[in-house]
C-alpha cells in the first residue's frame, strides 16, 4: 500500500512540475490567462498529493491500533501509561 501511494505522490508532483513549466515555457507564448490557469490547478496540486501519501491504509499500524501481540500491545500500553506494570 504504501508503495502505491508514493507513486501516485510522485506522479502528481510531476505532473504539476510539468504543468508550471509548459505554462511559462510554451503556453504563456499564445495565452498568459490560460497559463495563468494551469499556474494556479498546479498550486492545488501539492496539498492534495500529501494528503493521499499521508492517507491511512488498511494495512497501516498506527500508535493507537493493538497489533495483535499480546506481548508488544502491553508494552506500548505501559509507555502509554493505559495500564500499570503488575
Amino acid at each position: 500500500m504504501y508503495a502505491r501511494r508514493r507513486h501516485v505522490y510522485f506522479a502528481m508532483m510531476g505532473t504539476c512540475i510539468a504543468l508550471f513549466v509548459l505554462a511559462w515555457g510554451v503556453v504563456r507564448l499564445w495565452s498568459v490567462p490560460v497559463a495563468v490557469g494551469m499556474c494556479v490547478v498546479a498550486m492545488v496540486i501539492p496539498p492534495l498529493a500529501a494528503m493521499v501519501a499521508n492517507r491511512r491504509g488498511p494495512d497501516d499500524r498506527w500508535w493507537d491500533d493493538p497489533s495483535g501481540d499480546p506481548k508488544s500491545d502491553e508494552w506500548w500500553d505501559e509507555l502509554d501509561g493505559k495500564r500499570r506494570p503488575q
